[in-house]
């Protein structure tokens, strides 16, 4: 009976010590520090592959090298397309190809969505995903490619039960797939993007108006990919002035994470409205972080 208990004992502490590996490898924390911030043509996306930075603005598309010269602009990016489109929210790159989210914008609602695919060197539209009116999102402000799993994530900005989701694309079959549901959504979200096997968003969930700052949020996938858990990554108390966050991207060569960040004009349904005292225009900035990954 005794030796019965010990082996017991022995099993329960192998137990216990593979828990406690298995939650000191998974409790990973990012630690985040400015390093430099600069002004650039575009207030909704920016993408990065290490080399290069790529903007999105609403209407127009900019490539700039490691210095910040612009390389390539396209101002009439909605060219070669069968349904309206005039707006592009935050975006990503794979491959030397852009992956925009595309849609008709007006006043804080959207249509014809669309999953579009442009040349990273040309900015020209190269092609376009298959757009189902299944998948029930109703708004388009951001899109990430998850390149580990295969797939394409995009997201909503408006506040209603179609952006508690995350609509997932099959990358190589170009394929609708289906929607994670988040179990706690951040509102107002701006971009997402796929760093280190999970989910980044921006939510514009600050008041410009009293000074409060927007946030990033993780989210962890289910293994089952339906669920996504939610947590706060970080606080942009750091910026120059409080105004609307957008969309944000990780540098994996160099170990950065990028902001978008606009300042200078009040936001009523998603679109600038006039400008803040001492404003004439607005200001588009991409803020740089040095990121450092520490385990507690």
């Amino acid at each position: 009976m005794k030796n019965i208990k010990i082996i017991f004992l022995i099993i329960i502490a192998i137990l216990i010590t593979g828990c406690s590996n298995e939650q000191k490898k998974n409790n990973k924390v990012t630690e985040y520090s400015l390093d430099s911030v600069h002004e650039v043509n575009g207030r909704q996306g920016i993408a990065t592959d290490g080399k290069y930075y790529w903007v999105s603005g609403s209407t127009t598309l900019t490539k700039y090298d490691k210095d910040w010269n612009i390389v390539k602009e396209n101002t009439n990016p909605f060219k070669g397309y069968e349904l309206e489109v005039n707006h592009i929210g935050d975006i990503d790159v794979y491959n030397n190809e852009l992956y925009l989210g595309v849609e008709y914008f007006m006043d804080g609602v959207g249509k014809n969505i669309q999953v579009a695919v442009y040349d990273g060197d040309t900015l020209e539209l190269k092609r376009t995903f298959e757009f189902s009116d299944e998948t029930g999102q109703l708004e388009c402000s951001g899109i990430t490619v998850d390149p580990d799993g295969g797939y394409v994530y995009m997201v909503s900005w408006i506040d209603d039960e179609s952006s508690d989701n995350i609509y997932m694309y099959d990358l190589d079959r170009e394929k609708y797939l289906g929607k994670i549901l988040m179990d706690f959504p951040p509102k107002w979200i701006q971009g997402i993007a796929y760093y280190d096997k999970n989910l980044y968003v921006t939510a514009d969930d600050g008041d410009a108006d009293e000074d409060e700052p927007d946030n990033m949020y993780k989210i962890e996938l289910a293994e089952n990919m339906n669920t996504g858990k939610v947590t706060k990554e970080y606080t942009f108390d750091d910026v120059k002035k409080q105004g609307e966050i957008e969309g944000l991207s990780f540098d994996k060569k160099n170990n950065k994470f990028l902001l978008l960040y606009n300042r200078g004009a009040r936001i009523v349904l998603g679109m600038p409205k006039g400008f803040y005292d001492g404003y004439t225009e607005e200001i588009h900035e991409v803020y740089i972080y040095n990121i450092e990954n520490k385990r507690n």
